[in-house]
Order: structure tokens, then C-alpha cells, then sequence
């Protein structure tokens, strides 16, 4: 088991399987010692657990759920990486997450929520898990889901 595994386990969480592709492509690409995850959605055991725009209000997914649902997103995308790598101590650095949310016009709280991503992945990672970072607030994201990220690790 990698030193990520380790740590997530200290927090009550284990990698999961890769979710299967909504489309034509795959989880994750490695090329010149990088590894280019494609968007994954907060996917868990095969479903999302809420779909919507985030925002305050009736009817929209509060940003204390997106922001565990980016923490879900991160998990799929170690998951990935996984998939490709073997074993994740080969991650030498998380270099770039980009997380779209899908935002009810009147939310601004984009960085909020991908935040659940970003300390999820300091937490898996450690000083390597830092990284430069988008978030993004879209219209919609694919299958309705609230969030998605995706990522850049280097490899050794």
C-alpha cells in the first residue's frame, strides 16, 4: 500500500475503483512523466449522490455537500491515476487541479467548493499535494452532477 493509501486511510477513506468513462475516453493518460486525468465526477459505487446547480437556496445542492462531493471528484481522480501508475508513491507532485461546479447565477463560491478537492489531495500527498488550481462555475456539468475535477501529477 502507497504512503497515500496510508493517509487516506487515517481518514476513514480508501481509493475506490475507476469510475467507468460517460464517453469516448479514458480515466487517465500518462505522456512524459505526467499523468492527465480526465474530469471525474463525484461518483460513488456507481452513482452520483445529488445532481444540481450549487448555490443557497431551495432546490439547489448547499456548498458544505458540493464541497464533500469535490472531496468525492479527488478521490475518483486518485483512482484514476492508479489505474495508470500501479502505485501511487510513484506521484512525485500534484501540479495543476482544475474544478468546474455547476453554480446557480448567483453563486460565487467556486473556490470554496474545490477546495474540498484541494485538501483532500494535501492530505493524500502530503507537500506534493499542493498545486496550482482553477475553479470554475459552469451552467452544467455531464449527468447533472453539481462537481467535477481534473488533474495533472508528475510521476518519477
Amino acid at each position: 500500500m502507497s504512503r497515500a493509501e496510508d493517509r487516506l486511510g487515517e481518514l476513514g477513506l480508501s481509493v475506490p475503483d475507476v469510475v467507468p468513462p460517460v464517453a469516448a475516453y479514458v480515466p487517465a493518460v500518462e505522456c512524459g512523466g505526467l499523468v492527465y486525468v480526465s474530469g471525474q465526477l463525484p461518483m460513488v459505487a456507481g452513482q452520483l449522490p445529488a445532481t444540481g446547480k450549487v448555490g443557497e437556496g431551495e432546490g439547489l445542492v448547499d456548498p458544505a455537500t458540493a464541497t464533500q462531493l469535490a472531496r468525492n471528484c479527488a478521490l475518483n481522480a486518485i483512482a484514476a491515476v492508479k489505474s495508470v501508475v500501479g502505485d501511487l508513491d510513484r506521484v512525485t507532485h500534484v501540479v495543476k487541479v482544475v474544478g468546474f461546479v455547476a453554480s446557480d447565477p448567483a453563486f460565487s463560491g467556486q473556490p470554496g467548493v474545490v477546495n474540498g478537492a484541494s485538501e483532500l489531495l494535501a492530505a493524500a500527498f502530503g507537500d506534493a499535494g499542493r498545486h496550482a488550481r482553477s475553479a470554475v462555475g459552469v451552467v452544467a456539468l455531464p449527468l447533472d452532477a453539481p462537481v467535477e475535477v481534473e488533474m495533472v501529477v508528475a510521476i518519477r
